[in-house]
């Protein structure tokens, strides 16, 4: 699973992506640039 990172500036693979429910019911993935291992949050679709 793919997502931004805002301090590297680049799309990087998730380490350790979990699925997570958001409070408006969408569900997402959570995980940790494999990098810097800053927070990276990607939504789904519905």
């Amino acid at each position: 699973m793919e997502a931004y990172c805002v301090k590297c500036k680049a799309k990087r693979e998730m380490k350790d992506p979990k699925p997570v429910k958001m409070k408006n019911g969408r569900s997402a993935m959570k995980g940790k640039c494999p990098t810097c291992g800053t927070g990276l949050y990607r939504i789904m679709s519905s």
